[in-house]
């Protein structure tokens, strides 16, 4: 809203966008959607919705653009940030800011562009969405209702993402939901007598990886590493991201045979990844797996966890790239030996 943008507070713009954990995740329906309808409502060849980083402009979702990002230096979209009603251009070739642009004068050939700010609840612009037209265009005072109607709902949907509880990179739970939902599934399972596990597994020698290649191959190699697991794991078995390149299995009705059979699988699937830098060389991909049981239902999650931390670090120690298995003790479980 007017007054409530603010307009020269960069690092805490970059802060807000980052808060969202939203930049080079992947295809996400409800984004799609919303740009599906711009462009049949406002009949535009080209539509996005565009996140400005530092130093280049990235798009959630698209239409009509072959590339998902460009350099923040030749975005119509940094301009648009930098006011808070809409940015309207009905000739690109007419305006000294984008005449000589190589989006307008290259193959792209950009005439008309209708930007509205996405401005986040704490009054930042972190994007646009945005329509525009290949030839010279005035657009309405319906086509901008539209829009701005629609980059509330792009904002809307970004902070449903921050509070459902799920890890913006890879979509499985984070920490605190995650163990939550261990909690009550031990109450569940002791109320029906049911068996669960859970296991923990690192992504071996990560920071070498992030160290050598930056992070957004880092990023690649984590999302890469759950699409493996979430194709070897059943249903009723749930993923949490408990922070770094460490996550967590949680497998209800499950013994232990079982559940350590799963982890072979996913330890197997990620070892079978094949990843390679920009530059074209190879990297490999292993991890390694603690598994452990529900061996009293008086345990609490933090009590399991720390049961296959314990064999997480044994996988470690005995060479990683492995699954191994808690052992409970009388001195760290008494009565449970």
């Amino acid at each position: 809203m007017p007054g409530k943008v603010k307009l020269d507070d960069e690092t805490g713009r970059l802060a807000a966008l980052r808060r969202y954990q939203v930049l080079d995740t992947q295809i996400e329906r409800p984004f799609e959607t919303i740009i599906s309808l711009v462009e049949d409502i406002l009949e535009v060849p080209i539509c996005a919705v565009s996140l400005l980083d530092a130093d280049r402009q990235w798009f959630k979702a698209q239409r009509g653009l072959e590339v998902c990002e460009t350099s923040r230096d030749i975005a119509l979209c940094h301009y648009a940030i930098q006011q808070e009603e809409p940015m309207v251009v009905p000739d690109t070739t007419a305006d000294e800011r984008f005449s000589a642009n190589p989006l307008v004068t290259g193959e792209e050939h950009l005439r008309a562009y209708a930007g509205v700010p996405l401005v986040t609840p704490d009054g930042y612009a972190i994007g646009t969405l945005f329509a525009m037209d290949t030839q010279p265009r005035t657009f309405s005072d319906y086509d901008l209702r539209v829009l701005r109607r629609f980059a509330r709902l792009v904002v809307d949907e970004l902070e449903l993402r921050l509070q459902s509880g799920a890890d913006q990179l890879t979509g499985v739970m984070v920490h605190g939901a995650w163990m939550a939902m261990v909690r009550e599934e031990i109450q569940r399972a002791a109320r029906n007598a049911n068996t669960l596990c859970i296991s923990l597994f690192d992504i071996d020698r990560f920071k070498r990886i992030n160290d050598a290649h930056g992070r957004a191959l880092g990023d690649q190699v984590i999302r890469s590493v759950i699409a493996a697991c979430e194709t070897e794991l059943r249903a009723g078995s749930k993923l949490g991201r408990l922070g770094g390149a460490q996550f967590a299995v949680l497998f209800t009705e499950c013994a232990l045979d079982q559940a350590v059979v799963a982890a072979e699988r996913c330890r197997r699937a990620i070892e079978r990844l094949t990843l390679s830098t920009p530059e074209g060389a190879d990297i490999e991909v292993t991890a390694s797996f603690g598994v452990a049981p529900l061996y009293s239902y008086a345990l609490s999650p933090e009590e399991l966890i720390e049961l296959a931390d314990r064999a997480l670090y044994q996988a470690k120690s005995n060479g990683r790239n492995r699954v191994e298995v808690g052992q409970v003790v009388p001195s760290f479980y008494p009565g449970t030996a």
